[in-house]
């Protein structure tokens, strides 16, 4: 564990999680839970520019076709997006890892079977699926929603858990069934050890980097879906949606979560460019400290403390590559010299 904080890779990913999910807290803490609004800006008595508003010192990221402060609505969405896609990926992995074990070792005859149900989900885009079972639950009724903000954010959570479960499941069945069949752990089963325990005290020991590498890659899969679902307007905690008859407002993300950001103001991406921008620069930049932990963390295992330093390179410059070159042919002028005299 003292390894992993030595490692600027993962420290720099855990400070962008960090900075993003406590600066939530405290924003909403300090700024309330709804962003500030400013319909247009003025100048000496007259109108200079209306919503949306470009990028300012008073709006870092601009504002919304509303006037709503990107920079607020990013800030309040982001704790709404990263706990969802991390509860996704620990719910998976909760319910994967004990599942994957079994299959690996107590139903391994039958393991062949259940991965050719398995393997053609590898081709099925986890969108379709999670857009058809989660469209009831996040989709605004006419007649409005029924539960609160956080409990569809629940029911979501388990439902994007259970759609990719068999597939992890069926990854770990296949992995600690190739540790099953080592040596040391036929040794094991030789001397009477039970396959409960071979699983809690072979298997999970030899599994634990890869299972920290394989929930981190989770929470990035889980990420993505999050974008392709706000894209077909279904977002985190639910959208809003307006029924009148003359023409409404178009659906929107009740958390300011980013993918809702990002599904709702695509469309704005030529016009208005820092509408979507915003949400999908922290997308990435989550993304990327995701991926920053993940590479820590097996240098940390794998015993590499700092980032290895490229080699200098000298410079040799064409003067030296002439000089070289003259001493070579006088140096090679004497040795003619000393065979004509032998």
């Amino acid at each position: 564990m003292k390894l992993l904080w030595k490692q600027p890779y993962f420290v720099f990913g855990f400070l962008i999680l960090v900075f993003f999910l406590i600066g939530s807290f405290v924003f909403e803490w300090i700024n309330g839970p709804d962003p500030k609004q400013t319909y247009f800006i003025m100048e000496k008595g007259r109108v200079i520019e209306a919503a949306p508003l470009s990028p300012s010192w008073l709006h870092p990221l601009g504002t919304d076709q509303y006037g709503f402060d990107m920079l607020a609505k990013i800030m309040l969405g982001a704790k709404y997006t990263i706990i969802s896609a991390m509860g996704v990926a620990a719910l998976r992995m909760l319910i994967a890892v004990p599942l994957g074990f079994v299959i690996g070792t107590y139903w391994q005859k039958r393991r062949t079977t259940i991965n050719s149900f398995i393997d053609p989900l590898h081709y099925v885009p986890m969108t379709i699926f999670s857009y058809l079972m989660l469209y009831p639950v996040l989709w605004e009724p006419m007649e409005g929603f029924s539960t609160t903000v956080w409990e569809r954010i629940v029911i979501q959570v388990v439902l994007m858990a259970i759609i990719t479960v068999p597939i992890v499941s069926s990854l770990i069945g296949n992995e600690s069934n190739l540790l099953y069949q080592q040596e040391y752990i036929l040794a094991s089963r030789t001397l009477g050890a039970s396959k409960f325990r071979i699983i809690t005290k072979h298997l999970f020991p030899m599994m634990r980097e890869k299972l920290f590498v394989l929930y981190g890659q989770q929470v990035v899969e889980t990420l993505v879906v999050f974008t392709h679902l706000g894209l077909l307007q279904l977002y985190i905690g639910g959208t809003d949606v307006s029924y009148e008859p003359m023409g409404g407002d178009p659906p929107k993300s009740i958390a300011y979560e980013w993918a809702g950001l990002f599904g709702s103001s695509f469309r704005y991406l030529q016009g208005v460019p820092w509408l979507p921008l915003g949400p999908a620069i922290c997308f990435a930049l989550v993304i990327l400290a995701i991926a920053a932990m993940i590479e820590g963390y097996t240098r940390a295992v794998s015993g590499q403390v700092k980032i290895p330093k490229r080699k200098k390179v000298s410079f040799v410059s064409d003067k030296t590559v002439e000089w070289n070159q003259q001493q070579l042919k006088e140096k090679m002028k004497l040795l003619y010299k000393e065979k004509q005299k032998l």
